[in-house]
């Protein structure tokens, strides 16, 4: 019963799955088009995709724009290690879900929350801000349900190897194949 913005990268595949889907905007947007139709609209709250890589480009702006205006969104930052859809690049700097996490509470954000499908990785000993919860992937659509009703900019993490690079790294040998 929810929408989504697209963002620049594999989010875009979404536009032709019907899955409440919509637009695009140039990296680094991710999320201005909302703000500038919303007043316009009754929907009060909109989810924009974002991955990690427009993210460390440029994408923070458009967060930083959200919250500047007070838009009633949820940014799903699409945490997939690598810059998947022109080849599997490296991320820019030295970006980790703890670090990101860290940067959007510093920008404002306080409804952030990592979803991942190894909760175990985030042990007792990893550094999130406080109220920042981990959850398995399984719990995905309730931890979406909930970050709908927050006033103002959330932030939801999906922490999970892409596909396409997961299945490069199994060519190369570099992670080992599953047995089924």
């Amino acid at each position: 019963g929810s929408q989504a913005i697209a963002g620049t990268g594999c989010h875009l595949l979404a536009l032709n799955m019907n899955r409440e889907t919509y637009s695009i905007m140039h990296m680094g947007g991710e999320g201005v088009n909302w703000l500038g139709i919303r007043p316009f609209v009754t929907t009060e709250h909109m989810f924009q995709n974002l991955g990690d890589g427009t993210y460390i480009h440029s994408g923070i702006l458009g967060l930083r724009q959200a919250l500047a205006d007070k838009a009633t969104m949820t940014f799903k930052i699409l945490f997939n290690d690598a810059v998947a859809m022109t080849g599997g690049q490296p991320l820019e700097g030295d970006l980790t879900v703890p670090v990101l996490v860290g940067q959007v509470r510093a920008e404002g954000a306080e409804h952030i929350a990592v979803v991942t499908d190894d909760p175990a990785k985030y042990g007792s000993g990893t550094a999130f801000p406080s109220g920042v919860s981990v959850y398995p992937r399984q719990q995905l659509d309730q931890v979406q349900r909930n970050f709908r009703e927050f006033s103002g900019v959330s932030v939801i993490v999906y922490d999970q190897t892409c596909a396409a690079e997961l299945r490069r790294r199994r060519k190369r040998g570099i992670v080992p194949t599953p047995s089924k």
